[in-house]
């Protein structure tokens, strides 16, 4: 079966690492490091990751995926709502990874067959000292899942609870994101972008990357006029 998997550069973009994530619940980067290393009191838990949408969920999913092989181990990161309604043949053809990343877990919540599909899969991985690691908007109590005993499994999982930046985190990812690509931001244009750039700060990589091709073309360092003529006065960024 041909499963749905992202290509090498969008799974593991440079944005996208443990040691790039701003403001982690404490412990939360040690843990998911020492999974991905393997680890042997890191792998006999499975991890969830649990959030609203544009907290940084699949970011420290695909970080996970991108230290596990930097470790030399191999690892797979599954959007569930790609496999939806075939999970169980999705997972299988998984199952070689030392860490699987499932995403989105909300996407197969209420379908029988996936529940099952998954808790099986959950199953073996702990037999055969493989890693997973969920995300989803929120507890598995609270997501619809219909499983009793999947529920179960995953209320076992190491929970990292992530909630939306404050301002000072936002400013943080800004910052940091644009000094990667060398692009310097004057408090006054990181000002302009804070304000409209929402909390979900998904589009925040493309909108960096336009500003940055934008300002070498231009010749021009980021400043608001700049800002306003590129973007434009009624810019979101997300």
């Amino acid at each position: 079966m041909s499963v749905p998997q992202l290509p090498l550069a969008l799974r593991y973009p440079p944005d996208q690492r443990l040691d790039t994530f701003v403001h982690a619940p404490a412990g939360a980067i040690e843990q998911l490091r020492a999974l991905a290393e393997g680890h042997a009191d890191a792998r006999r838990d499975s991890t969830y990751v649990a959030g609203p949408a544009g907290v940084g969920k699949t970011h420290l999913l695909l970080a996970t995926c991108a230290a596990t092989e930097a470790a030399g181990r191999r690892a797979a990161f599954l959007p569930l709502a790609a496999a939806a309604g075939r999970l169980r043949d999705a997972l299988e053809y998984l199952e070689g990874n030392d860490v699987i990343a499932l995403d989105g877990l909300d996407a197969i919540a209420g379908h029988r067959e996936d529940e099952v599909a998954l808790f099986d899969a959950h199953n073996r991985a702990r037999a055969a000292g493989r890693a997973l690691v969920y995300a989803a908007r929120d507890i598995p109590d609270a997501i619809g899942l219909t499983l009793p005993d999947l529920r179960s499994r995953l209320g076992q999982c190491t929970r990292i609870t992530l909630a939306p930046l404050d301002e000072d985190g936002r400013r943080d990812v800004l910052r940091q994101r644009a000094q990667r690509r060398g692009l310097v931001l004057e408090d006054t244009a990181l000002d302009w972008l804070l304000r409209r750039v929402g909390r979900d700060l998904g589009g925040l990589t493309a909108l960096l990357d336009r500003l940055d091709r934008a300002s070498l073309a231009a010749q021009r360092r980021v400043t608001v006029p700049f800002l306003r003529q590129t973007l434009g006065s009624g810019e979101s960024g997300s």
